[in-house]
């Protein structure tokens, strides 16, 4: 058997474990090993190169950055800031129709720059944002949907985690990926509050349940001075965190540093924060931490593996020999991606996608800043499509109501999914959204 056909069977391997149920991280670490050993033939060189590959996958300074924002994301998540940035946008979009949506897109898009993790805005924003909708008249569905679909605003606006793995496996700057995820992060949010609109003016059978909407709610008594008091608080952290990197203050991992002591500073502030409460963090940020990190190295593995089986090279050869073009291959890459989110969590995709096209994207010497953004939103749609979807899933877990189905929050989230297809199809056409900033 061939080296190339050993690459071959380690692809068509990672689909068959994943589909039989073995964690991601397990089946690339196993069929890295079983792939350079039957490439070299020798069982203690495969281990000798596997053992290398996870010590130089994670000893570089730059991985501080992931367990340090997983703690910046996991301290915001346990104080009142989501609450406190939905009352202020419920405020601000009270006497709009559909206004409560709104509020929601606005409200995650603020929280989305202290946390980078959607799993987070999800289940914060589902315990904030949908009794709120409902209690004053919102249809579930689309309380359910409106919080499903603008929870993944948490990965793209930074600081995101996707880009600051994207930023680690292909040594791309993870300021300037911050910087590009500017734009279409606030063309994502701009474009679910125009759907939003639409559906209420258009088809507001899909917005309320049934009746008028009331005025009144957690955020209409507000005052104006109320309101800024409350978004103080998110704005010096935000300012803190991406203004710090920005500026040139801090690398990427000080801020994530700098960002977690801050979270934590308002979760104390806002006496939110019990014995309890810090030790769940802490034990929940070891988790996601570890199995993050456990991913790269494994990723790590895996690229080496693909590496020494030759498939990169085969792959590169044959899109330039078939003369794909540039938007045909990006286009056949969107819909693998795609796919693989129908099974796969972002993190997963990331660890898997990415280490196999790296040399073939390298080699047509496509912007790296560009095609970390079209990767990120092509996951992230992933996020909200059956059969897994986990925000979908953590909505579902969350809920209080339990007579909300996960099917209903699947289709509730459905026009979102659409919305940021059209969305990511003008970043792909138009790489100005995501370079003006960086002035690519």
């Amino acid at each position: 058997m061939s080296d190339l056909q050993i690459g071959l069977l380690s692809i068509a391997g990672i689909l068959i474990l994943i589909y039989a149920g073995m964690h991601v991280s397990i089946a690339l670490t196993l069929l890295s090993f079983l792939g350079v050993w039957a490439v070299r033939g020798n069982f203690t060189i495969a281990g000798k190169l596997l053992a290398l590959a996870a010590g130089d996958s994670i000893s570089k300074y730059i991985f501080g950055v992931v367990p340090l924002f997983v703690l910046m994301g996991m301290f915001i998540s346990v104080s009142d800031i989501g609450k406190d940035t939905f009352e202020v946008a419920h405020r601000m979009f009270r006497r709009v129709k559909g206004g409560l949506g709104i509020a929601t897109v606005a409200a995650n898009a603020v929280f989305a720059a202290v946390t980078g993790i959607s799993i987070a805005s999800a289940a914060v924003f589902t315990k904030v944002a949908v009794p709120e909708m409902t209690r004053l008249g919102y249809n579930p569905r689309f309380a359910v949907g409106v919080v499903t679909g603008s929870s993944v605003l948490g990965m793209l606006i930074p600081p995101s985690l996707l880009l600051i793995l994207f930023g680690i496996l292909t040594e791309t700057s993870i300021g300037d990926l911050f910087t590009a995820g500017i734009l279409p992060g606030l063309l994502l949010s701009g474009a679910f509050c125009v759907l939003i609109l639409f559906m209420a003016y258009r088809r507001p059978h899909t917005v309320l349940g049934g009746g008028q909407i009331e005025e009144a709610g957690t955020g209409a008594s507000l005052t104006f001075w109320g309101a800024v008091w409350k978004l103080i608080p998110i704005a010096a952290l935000v300012a803190l965190v991406l203004g710090g990197i920005y500026l040139g203050w801090f690398t990427p991992t000080e801020s994530g540093a700098v960002g977690a002591l801050g979270a934590l500073l308002l979760a104390l502030g806002k006496r939110s924060l019990t014995w309890a409460k810090l030790w769940q963090v802490l034990v929940e940020t070891g988790h996601v931490t570890v199995a993050i990190l456990f991913l790269i190295i494994a990723a790590n593995m895996y690229g080496r593996m693909l590496a020494l089986s030759g498939i990169t090279n085969f792959i590169g050869t044959w899109i330039n020999t078939s003369g794909m073009g540039l938007y045909t291959l990006l286009s056949v890459y969107i819909i693998i991606v795609l796919l693989m989110g129908t099974i796969l969590d972002s993190t997963s995709i990331m660890m898997i996608i990415v280490p196999l096209v790296y040399p073939i994207v390298h080699a047509m010497q496509i912007d790296f800043i560009w095609f970390g953004i079209i990767t990120v939103i092509a996951i992230e749609v992933g996020l909200m499509t059956p059969p897994l979807g986990i925000c979908a899933y953590v909505v579902k877990g969350t809920l209080d109501d339990q007579s909300i189905s996960l099917n209903d929050i699947f289709t509730g989230a459905l026009p979102f999914v659409l919305i940021m297809i059209l969305v990511l199809i003008l970043v792909v056409l138009f790489p100005e959204i995501t370079l003006l900033l960086i002035g690519s």
